[in-house]
């Protein structure tokens, strides 16, 4: 698979002191994070990291920012959303033999990406933290009205404390 928004940096040219880069999605690769992900668009993508080797592992530690729109999850009218979100990844070498058990991390553990061959992919990195910053479920300030006058009630109407409302307004 070749991700739409790749980055990629040799090991061979990181030490142990940190390097500062910087990414950003031109409008092709926003265009296909956007489907890739389900979003409207992608109006910006970029991402600054100290990129720091240790051996065959890379710490990134670094800030996206990102400008979203996605579908409101009840109207499907468009949402804008800014995203500024911190990130603290290491880069791992991908083990031949993958155990596919999940992994709880700790407080203060970095999330691991693994990587094969001799780079590491920041864009890649950068694309899957805004996944993660994503809003599961983006509702316009306009949700509410458009789901009333479509004839969907609300949990306060639909409840069982609306059922004994109804109940004591008949008494």
């Amino acid at each position: 698979m070749n991700p739409e928004f790749s980055r990629t940096f040799r090991l061979d040219e990181l030490g142990t002191a940190p390097r500062a880069v910087a990414v950003a999605a031109d409008e092709a690769e926003r265009a296909a994070l956007a489907s890739r992900f389900g979003l409207l668009s992608v109006e910006t993508l970029s991402a600054t990291a100290d990129l720091t080797r240790d051996g065959d592992v890379v710490t990134a530690v670094g800030k996206l920012l990102a400008r979203v729109v996605q579908a409101c999850v009840a109207s499907g009218d468009p949402v804008p959303a800014s995203i500024a979100e911190d990130f603290a990844l290491r880069f791992v070498p991908r083990a031949a033999d993958p155990v596919a058990e999940e992994v709880e991390l700790e407080e203060g553990e970095l999330d691991e990406i693994d990587y094969e061959g001799s780079a590491v992919d920041l864009g890649e990195a950068a694309a899957q933290t805004l996944a993660l910053a994503l809003d599961p479920f983006p509702r316009a300030p306009t949700a509410d009205e458009k789901l009333r006058a479509a004839g969907v009630i609300g949990e306060e109407e639909a409840g069982p404390f609306a059922a004994l409302k109804a109940l004591k307004d008949k008494l």
